[in-house]
């Protein structure tokens, strides 16, 4: 259900479609109150909104939707974040809407010395946090709150549904998925993950890839809302606890519930598109500026936010790009409506008193297997 292995991060949306059916499906989510407080989490960022008065006001909140290499082929590494999805839910226009992160985008990781690296290995530098500010960073969102859950647990959650049905968006044999374009057919968790995993045999890459992920995920949200799926609520619970991470609290699906559910009905998917760059002998996605700026834009307006008024960096290469951009962003920039300086929200990309050779380090020269290896992303 997330991409690179099924877009399961939509998790948010699954569990607002579960506990939308009925009077019935309300007790229950009070049944959850010790599975969600056991996969509570909270980073060390500070929010960019308060989003307790955004839930209150039923403003539309963004959450932020990750999947981990881990859980899955027998991995039990940290791993990298190869699922990174946006997800916006608007309550008054009753439309939510994904935005998918290619995983080889090229970006700033905050809380790296390199100089730029591949997004995906924010989540291996510096967990969950690393992977918000560097987003927030990129693309000049407000994430409000996250959900990851690793693939080992995707897998299993669509076994807890007793399968999805899709139809297939192309023909192909991998793994446990064996599907024909257009054919619809019933998958069961090994099936549905093999079937979001490929990606060399995919005519559009890891493009075509994040559309079957997606696909998963719609799947998943339009089984989770029929009325069977109540009947396995223990299993999918035991599932979600043993395998799920966030920063919703109890109250928060409460509100999301109450006010929020109705977005599930109208989800669109999008994608921040980039270029294919060969940089220092690794494979990189480079999104340009004006890719940034559409897909911050897009992301904000479902937001009922304002677009951005600070610049957006292209492809990363040299000191002069750090340079611009931190001297936009110490600029009087209005991200969020609120009049703040953009430097109150944003890690800078640097200081006047750091010199250049910290900016000029470049990511070939990092010796960590995280940056080295490719092995993490499924599809290899």
């Amino acid at each position: 259900m997330l991409r690179k292995k099924i877009c399961g991060a939509l998790l948010i949306i699954l569990l607002i479609s579960f506990y939308s059916v009925g009077a019935y499906a309300y007790y229950l989510l009070s049944e959850t109150k010790t599975t969600i407080h056991q996969t509570y989490q909270k980073t060390n960022v500070k929010k960019l909104r308060n989003v307790s008065q955004v839930l209150k006001q039923k403003k539309p909140v963004s959450i932020l939707l990750l999947g981990t290499d881990t859980g899955a082929l027998g991995r039990t590494d940290k791993g990298r974040t190869d699922t990174i999805i946006v997800a916006t839910i608007n309550p008054t226009t009753k439309k939510a809407t994904l935005t998918s992160i290619p995983r080889d985008t090229q970006v700033k990781i905050a809380g790296s010395s390199s100089s730029y690296g591949k997004i995906n290995s924010a989540y291996t530098i510096g967990g969950v946090s690393s992977t918000i500010k560097t987003i927030q960073n990129t693309l000049h969102i407000p994430i409000d709150f996250y959900l990851l859950i690793n693939m080992g647990g995707l897998r299993k959650l669509v076994d807890d549904l007793n399968g999805i049905t899709i139809k297939p968006l192309l023909t192909f044999n991998y793994s446990y998925a064996h599907v024909k374009k257009g054919k619809t057919v019933t998958l069961n968790g090994k099936q549905a993950l093999a079937y979001s995993r490929m990606r060399y045999s995919d005519p559009e890459g890891d493009y075509g890839r994040q559309k079957r992920q997606k696909q998963v995920i719609k799947a998943i949200v339009n089984k989770a809302l029929s009325t069977e799926t109540i009947t396995n609520y223990k299993s999918i619970l035991k599932t979600l606890e043993n395998n799920m991470q966030t920063d919703l609290t109890y109250n928060d699906m409460i509100t999301l519930e109450t006010n929020y559910k109705d977005a599930a009905s109208s989800i669109k998917s999008y994608v921040l598109q980039g270029e294919d760059a060969t940089i220092n002998g690794l494979s990189y996605q480079v999104a340009t500026a004006k890719e940034k700026r559409k897909t911050s834009n897009r992301i904000r307006a479902s937001l009922n936010l304002n677009p951005s008024t600070d610049d957006f960096v292209g492809e990363i290469n040299s000191y002069s790009n750090y340079k611009n951009s931190y001297n936009s962003r110490s600029s009087t920039g209005n991200y969020y409506g609120n009049g703040t300086s953009s430097n109150d929200h944003y890690d800078n990309y640097g200081k006047s008193s750091e010199s250049y050779s910290h900016y000029s380090q470049t990511f070939s020269s990092d010796t960590s297997s995280a940056y080295k290896s490719d092995n993490y992303g499924f599809g290899n």
